[in-house]
């Protein structure tokens, strides 16, 4: 612009009005609670989204493994029994449970002296044997596991089951009656231990099992014993009046007798014992 009064040069042009434009005003931020309100709305949703995708993948692989592990509606859990993984007991095992219960017997007679076993079957100290081996004896010396010694007496016999009970004057510290058990249990096939003092050796054992039942054979006087057990397991002079015990090392029957068609007396492969239920006229207290 010129001012006012004075002519416009010659090189000037027409005039030019500038106008300026005030700068462009930003628009206000939206105020704090809005936005507050906002990011709460937008982190509620997140959320929401999260625990509608985690229950969704649930589902989808809960019906993939048909419900495998859930429980019915309305059960409860149980406990179920199973069986042991220990077995039955050993040779071994019964010979241990046994042994203590066995006892050697001397019986002195007009001719020498004859030797056989025995086994305790009462807490009073009753000792089960076969009859030959104490029959006509003057004097009779029992020794017992723990090595006491003791005179006895024979309180009763049986000759038809070639059976005997002797009653010790003295008891060790320590007593142990064999446990008894049911003879008609039995079957052929199973298992048997033999413990006695076979050929002078003290307190032998032997297993085998049963080979028949319902035996016969001939006593040394030639008397005929029946309803015997038949067994394999090795039994020889000295065995006479020892246990036959089940392979639960229950007692079931009283060593009595063995076959040989020879002359020489020992074992060949078939032995036989009385069944306690007849054993000395019959014990009571057997299982059942």
């Amino acid at each position: 612009m010129r001012p006012a009064g004075k002519p416009a040069p010659p090189w000037a042009g027409p005039e030019v009005t500038v106008t300026v434009e005030p700068p462009p005003q930003e628009p206000a931020p939206a105020s704090s609670a809005s936005s507050v309100a906002l990011t709460r709305r937008d982190l509620a949703i997140g959320v929401g989204v999260v625990v509608l995708a985690i229950v969704v993948t649930a589902v989808l692989a809960f019906r993939a493994g048909g419900g495998a592990g859930a429980p019915a509606a309305g059960a409860r859990p149980s406990a179920k029994a199973s069986p042991s993984a220990s077995g039955p007991p050993t040779t071994a095992q019964i010979y241990a449970a046994v042994a203590p219960s066995v006892v050697s017997i001397e019986a002195a007679e007009a001719g020498g002296t004859a030797s056989g076993t025995g086994v305790v079957v009462g807490a009073d100290g009753t000792i089960l044997t076969a009859l030959h081996v104490v029959k006509g004896s003057t004097a009779v010396k029992v020794r017992f596991a723990d090595g006491t010694q003791s005179a006895a007496q024979v309180t009763g016999t049986d000759p038809k089951t070639d059976t005997a009970t002797l009653a010790p004057a003295s008891l060790p510290d320590v007593l142990v009656p064999v446990v008894l058990g049911n003879p008609g249990r039995l079957a052929v096939g199973n298992d048997v231990v033999a413990i006695g003092n076979q050929l002078g050796l003290t307190s032998s054992a032997t297993a085998g099992v049963v080979s028949g039942l319902n035996r016969s054979a001939a006593n040394p006087d030639g008397t005929k014993l029946t309803g015997l057990i038949q067994f394999d397991a090795a039994v020889n002079p000295g065995s006479s009046g020892g246990p036959l015990v089940n392979g639960r090392g229950e007692l079931v029957g009283i060593v009595v007798a063995l076959a040989n068609p020879t002359p020489a007396g020992t074992f060949v492969g078939v032995g036989f014992a009385v069944p306690i239920t007849a054993a000395g006229g019959g014990l009571p207290g057997g299982q059942t």
